[in-house]
Order: C-alpha cells, then sequence, then structure tokens
C-alpha cells in the first residue's frame, strides 16, 4: 500500500508516524501526531536541545514556530483527497505566554480547502488547551491533481 493511500479518507496514527519520518525536520523536532476523536494531537516532546532561554527555562521561539508549521501540513495531508507534500504561502504566528520545558501539544484547524489554496488555524498549549501558549494562522498552496 502506497504512503498516501494510507492516509487518504480517515488516517490511523500509524498513518500520521510514516507521514512524519518523511518529513526530516519533523524527524528532528520529535513531533508526534496521535488521533484523539475526530482531530489529530499533536506532541513536541520536552527536550532540552530547544531551550532558547535557560533562566526560565523556555522552548525558543522558532521551535514552537516550526511545530505549529509542521503540525499544520500533516493536518492539511490528512484531510486531503489526494495527499501530496503542500507549499506554505505564510505564517503568521503569535506568541502568548512562554512555552516552559515540558511537552507542547498542538490542534490545527482546516478553515478553508480550495482548489489551489487552504487556510488552517493552529493553537500550542502545555498544560491546558485554554491557555495557549501560541496561536497561528497558515496558508498553503495545495496544487490541484488531475
Amino acid at each position: 500500500m502506497a504512503l498516501k493511500d494510507s492516509v487518504h479518507n480517515r488516517p490511523s496514527s500509524a498513518a500520521l508516524a510514516l507521514w512524519l519520518q518523511k518529513v526530516p525536520y519533523a524527524m528532528f523536532l520529535g513531533i508526534k501526531a496521535e488521533l484523539c476523536e475526530t482531530d489529530i494531537l499533536f506532541t513536541l516532546p520536552e527536550d532540552k536541545r530547544f531551550i532558547g532561554n535557560p533562566s526560565l527555562p523556555a522552548l525558543h521561539g522558532g521551535v514552537i514556530g516550526a511545530f505549529m508549521e509542521q503540525a499544520a501540513a500533516l493536518h492539511l495531508i490528512a484531510n486531503m483527497d489526494n495527499p501530496t507534500l503542500p507549499k506554505i504561502i505564510n505564517f503568521s504566528l503569535d506568541y502568548l505566554r512562554p512555552a516552559r520545558l515540558r511537552d507542547t501539544y498542538a490542534k490545527c484547524l482546516l478553515s478553508r480547502q480550495g482548489r489551489f489554496i487552504s487556510h488552517i488555524s493552529i493553537t500550542a498549549w502545555q498544560e491546558n488547551i485554554d491557555q495557549p501558549n501560541a496561536i497561528a494562522r497558515a496558508h498553503f498552496l495545495t496544487p490541484e491533481h488531475k
């Protein structure tokens, strides 16, 4: 079975793991993805390599942004009729509070999936989803397949 066939329609946690293994930066960050009811929950495991502010300690903002962008791309792939790697057009990120040295989670909401452009909102948190560490919006180019 081809990788794209394993993601088509209802992805499994195993299929999501296969997609993550195809993205070297996602592997470097150690991103994990699992299905939770109808959503995909992304996890950035606690790792001292990603400390940006050692006095708190807090994760580097670039790591948080990269984690959220990778989560958005995989979420989009999982929702495509013909899965392909989407190309990022823009990414807007708002940091709301420091991300301490602990596991960080993200959920995505696909707001619009057009023929060529898709919009996704991403929320990242650590202990409580109602107290996000960061929120972001991303637009992706998703080439139409015939």
